[in-house]
């Protein structure tokens, strides 16, 4: 049985089970360049939750087993996928006439990266190898020479002595490195955001910059705190008879509980992306999933999510989209297709900011179900057909 099948069936036993066993089950059990083996074993990392390689990573490192540094090499180019790359699967073992990188991470913006992963700085680094497959894909006309360079990803943290080799090599302006727990602590990082902005500038981190004036650091840690009290913000809602007012809104957060129902429903595994995007494995389907405390009304009762311009966009770029709205609990979802969600938008209040706005959608559940509330002079939505049952 494919470990796809496996992770469908067993999925709790198969996330059990040490890294060694799980490529065990995979093909052959063997990882070869081009062998099934490996095409199995990388379409379930691309299953798995990010938890799961974190702790496949670590296994890689502190337990020695057979081609535990190509499990590794694999584990870290599905990081680069979570963390928003393009990625190409580099090649295990070299051979004449193929470029040796272990990844090619491409940015949505084109800048890409030419990956070496070491599982220890112990032994002294062939920087000139690495800087040679660089200069190959330029010439290949696969990357530019202008935005490219070369990312070395260390199994330790104290990379002190290639630290040392780095600078004082000629390809000093071209590399840079990161530790696998630093790298995997970014991917944890993003999970918890939600604009692209600050997850561009966070793909960014990896790439050579030069330091002397620090505003840009500056500048991504005050947007992550930004984007992480978004959600606690509460603009003025006006509703149906005028009143203002602003609710008291304490953020919760069942979001796994509402993905996981979703993906039963729509019998497709979906992966987290970031703090309320989750997508198929091939990023063809995506679900934006929000959530709402109950607030108690005399005889309904009522729900608030703040929609994103951003998670709109994200919308349009897929397939197929839906937005789950879980409402109180993850027992009370609503799933909603793209094409009938987005077109509310226009008909539902928006708090305007100094660099931002986002839309009140605001939901009320009587006796005869749930209905979207919108502004004046526009027409109320029901939207007891899109409950989850």
């Amino acid at each position: 049985m494919a470990l796809t099948e496996l992770w469908k069936t067993a999925q709790k036993e198969i996330c059990e089970k040490h890294i060694q066993q799980v490529i065990g089950f995979a093909g052959d059990g063997k990882l070869r360049d081009g062998g099934s083996a490996s095409k199995e074993f990388r379409e379930f990392l691309a299953l798995v939750p990010s938890s799961s390689l974190s702790r496949y990573a670590s296994e890689c490192l502190n337990d020695k087993f057979d081609n535990g540094g190509f499990a590794l090499q694999d584990v870290i180019n599905e990081v680069g996928k979570r963390l928003g790359f393009r990625v190409e699967q580099g090649r295990y073992r070299g051979t004449a006439g193929e470029i040796g990188f272990d990844g090619l991470w491409i940015a949505p913006d084109n800048n890409a990266l030419v990956v070496e992963v070491k599982t220890t700085d112990a032994y002294r680094v062939d920087l000139g190898t690495i800087a040679a497959y660089r200069r190959n894909l330029i010439a290949d006309g696969r990357v530019k020479e202008t935005n490219c360079s070369i990312l070395v990803i260390v199994g330790r943290s104290d990379t002190g002595d290639l630290e040392a080799q780095v600078r004082g090599s000629r390809h000093a302006w071209d590399i840079r490195l990161i530790s696998i727990d630093g790298l995997l602590r970014l991917m944890q990082l993003k999970e918890e955001l939600e604009d692209p902005r600050i997850m561009d500038k966070i793909r960014r981190v990896l790439m050579p910059q030069e330091f002397t004036k620090v505003d840009g650091i500056i500048d991504l840690v005050f947007s992550t705190a930004e984007d992480v009290k978004q959600e606690e913000l509460a603009g003025e809602v006006d509703d149906d008879e005028g009143d203002h007012r602003k609710p008291k809104f304490t953020p919760v957060n069942f979001r796994a509980a509402c993905a996981a129902r979703v993906q039963e429903h729509l019998g497709q595994p979906l992966v987290k992306r970031s703090f309320a995007v989750y997508s198929s494995p091939d990023e063809n389907l995506l679900t934006i999933c929000i959530n709402s405390r109950e607030y108690k009304k005399a005889n309904s009762s009522g729900y608030w999510f703040a929609f994103h311009p951003h998670q709109r966009d994200m919308l349009a770029n897929h397939k197929k989209a839906f937005v789950a709205l879980g409402c109180g609990s993850k027992e009370s979802i609503l799933l909603i297709p793209a094409p009938d969600f987005v077109p509310w938008l226009e008909k539902c209040h928006k708090t305007e900011l100094e660099d931002r706005f986002y839309w009140h959608i605001r939901i009320t559940k009587d006796k005869d179900g749930y209905v979207l509330l919108v502004k004046k002079g526009a027409e109320r939505v029901r939207l007891n057909e899109f409950l989850l049952k």
